[in-house]
């Protein structure tokens, strides 16, 4: 069971990284793309990866709580994921809303005042970032392979 979990979390990990920290700003790069358009594709594609990411939640939630509760997995991870939860509702249901009105306020023309709510965002996806790949690591350990894994990582940067 703990294998299912690292590759869920694992996979999760990539696909926030990919979407939210890879395709996100290389479109805002692409000179053809009205920011109107790109904000718009931006909005979709959150709201998009928002649903992938409650099923991985809700997969890697109700395993870790069983593996927890057989002892297969520390608590640190499941209080790692129920962080990670946690900032996902705050995202969903609070931060969110607020950047879609900003959006449709810019795609209809107003001029909007800077606020700091993008920034915000942009750091709890940062932090669930590191999170989600903690408690992938964290399960690892529990395994016994992340421990021959980081070890043979620092043998090389130490050889180097």
């Amino acid at each position: 069971m703990t294998r299912v979990i690292a590759a869920i979390v694992f996979v999760w990990a990539g696909v926030l990284l990919g979407v939210s920290f890879i395709a996100t700003p290389a479109k805002f790069l692409a000179p053809s793309l009205p920011m109107a358009q790109a904000l718009d594709v931006g909005r979709w594609t959150f709201h998009m990866l928002s649903l992938v990411e409650w099923g991985f939640a809700a997969a890697s939630a109700t395993l870790l709580v069983a593996a927890w509760r057989t002892g297969k997995v520390h608590g640190s991870i499941v209080a790692a994921i129920a962080v990670v939860v946690l900032v996902m509702a705050a995202e969903t249901f609070t931060l969110r809303p607020l950047l879609d009105a900003r959006v449709l306020q810019i795609m209809t023309g107003e001029m909007v005042p800077p606020n700091p709510l993008h920034k915000v965002y942009i750091a709890l996806e940062g932090l669930r970032f590191i999170l989600i790949l903690a408690a992938g690591i964290g399960v690892l350990r529990h395994l016994g392979h992340g421990r021959i894994a980081l070890r043979n990582v620092n043998s090389s940067v130490q050889r180097s």
